[in-house]
């Protein structure tokens, strides 16, 4: 019985989580005028998953309708999308 109880707990918790996530729109709203990878994590704090690709990364985060990804070249935000 007290697994059950935890087990709901949990998933009350993260059904609340997905609750409180920003939009797509927040992000890209915080991240206006940011222009480098910190100024970015400054903004924003440490990205969903983080993947790199040579001289390249692909920060992601997370948002309540989908999620945003800036791609990072030498410091610099090079692009944005969603998804």
């Amino acid at each position: 019985m007290r697994s059950l109880v935890t087990a709901s707990a949990f998933g009350l918790l993260l059904l609340l989580t997905g609750c409180f996530a920003p939009s797509k729109a927040d992000i890209i709203k915080k991240a206006e005028g940011a222009s480098t990878s910190s100024e970015l994590e400054a903004v924003l704090g440490e990205p969903s998953e983080v993947s790199k690709f040579g001289p390249l990364e692909k920060w992601t985060y997370k948002a309540a309708d989908g999620a945003v990804i800036f791609l990072i070249a030498a410091d610099t935000i090079t692009f944005e999308v969603t998804d």
